[in-house]
């Protein structure tokens, strides 16, 4: 009895530490309603996105909606021109409030997703994303609270 105790103590221990830790892989093996991780050799075109801190205390992406079509890639160079640190993370929208109810369970979870970035204050880096569905997504900052201050914008996929 003591032994399952101790072996489901630990098995709880190692979940939450696991939680907290880094988010990665999941998206990278399996393609996603979205799509998938872009090749730089294949980026069809590059789209500049900045994260930005308002003066009435609201954190928007500029700009705040896109349009693609279904096939393309995509290079996101993403620019956090504000104060504090921002991610930017693209898919649907119901995977997006599944991710953004685990960020605030576990608010300094890192990501090691192709469909995500989080950046440092006034830091940079970029996405390239393929677009192999066509329909209505989303991206947003799941890092809590930013979401709901309006840091979420709308991509509308074009079929071919």
């Amino acid at each position: 009895m003591r032994l399952a105790l101790l072996a489901c103590a630990i098995a709880l221990n190692s979940t939450a530490a696991l939680a907290g830790g880094t988010h990665s892989g999941g998206h990278g093996q399996v393609a996603m309603t979205v799509g998938e991780a872009g090749k730089a050799t294949e980026v069809n075109r590059t789209i500049e996105i900045a994260m930005v801190e308002k003066d009435d205390g609201s954190m928007v992406f500029e700009p705040a909606s896109l349009s693609v079509k279904e096939g393309e890639t995509i290079k996101f160079v993403v620019k956090n021109a504000g104060e504090i640190e921002h991610e930017f993370v693209l898919d649907h929208h119901e995977k997006m409030m599944e991710h953004k109810a685990l960020m605030e369970k576990f608010p300094e979870m890192e990501h090691d997703d192709p469909n995500a970035i989080r950046l440092a204050e006034k830091g940079d880096g970029e996405v390239i994303w393929k677009f192999t569905n066509a329909g209505e997504f989303e991206f947003g900052c799941l890092v809590p609270g930013h979401y709901e201050a309006g840091m979420k914008g709308a991509i509308t996929v074009a079929a071919h």
